[in-house]
């Protein structure tokens, strides 16, 4: 019997001194403000995208690769701009098309 409860005092301690590490190591479950709704960390300049930018760009790592919400509005950002400059594109050729 006294075997046995030291065993269980000795398992005991163990876990309290995994859990503190534990809780040092991570923290003590904390968690930052959400963020608002369709805002990301993710860091790109409002316009003039250039390619030294879509170098630049770091994503943040969860469990199964880079975090899918963060990819998507990367690339939403570099479709509008894409698509605007194309079409400034289009405006200057027909400007020079009508000046010619």
């Amino acid at each position: 019997m006294t075997t046995a409860l030291i065993y269980l005092v000795v398992m005991l301690l163990v876990a309290a001194v995994v859990f503190l590490l534990a809780a040092v190591v991570f923290g003590r479950g904390e968690e930052l403000a959400p963020l608002a709704p369709g805002s990301s960390p993710t860091r790109l300049p409002a316009e003039d995208i250039t390619g030294d930018d879509v170098h630049d760009v770091r994503f943040q790592l969860v469990l199964r690769g880079y975090k899918m919400s963060e990819v998507d509005w990367v690339m939403r950002r570099l479709g509008t701009e894409i698509d605007g400059l194309r079409a400034r594109v289009r405006e200057l050729e027909a400007e020079r098309e009508v000046s010619q």
